[in-house]
């Protein structure tokens, strides 16, 4: 028996990793935010990112494309997510430009990253 997990498909997805690195890149930033933000901003921004990359996971074992397409719109969602709690975070100080730069830029790409996966299953978005 092995230590390893076995390589699931959706390891090889894009969006898979740049959405890991969006967790490290959040678990990292929000290391430096208030004590008195554990449970709020804190707690939210670690549960949009990885909500992103849950959602990627979880939609690759969907039986229909559609159904994926739903995960991905999910996956899109957190990373809209993420994006505001960053903005509030620079507003209320608790970093600075240059500590998100990277997670800004991630973001940016995941998201478009998102839009042009579920495109490129010929699903149409739900407007619901």
């Amino acid at each position: 028996m092995t230590d390893r997990f076995v390589q699931y498909r959706f390891e090889e997805l894009d969006v898979w990793r740049v959405g890991i690195r969006i967790v490290n890149e959040v678990y990292r930033i929000t290391r430096s935010f208030p004590k008195s933000e554990m449970f709020a901003l804190t707690d939210q921004l670690k549960r949009a990112a990885t909500s992103i990359v849950l959602n990627v996971a979880e939609g690759s074992g969907q039986p229909t494309k559609k159904a994926f397409v739903l995960y991905i719109q999910r996956s899109k969602s957190s990373t809209l997510e993420c994006v505001a709690c960053v903005k509030i975070a620079l507003q209320q100080k608790f970093i600075s430009s240059e500590d998100v730069s990277e997670l800004e830029k991630l973001l940016k790409e995941e998201y478009f990253k998102l839009v042009a996966l579920a495109k490129s299953m010929g699903v149409p978005e739900s407007n619901t």
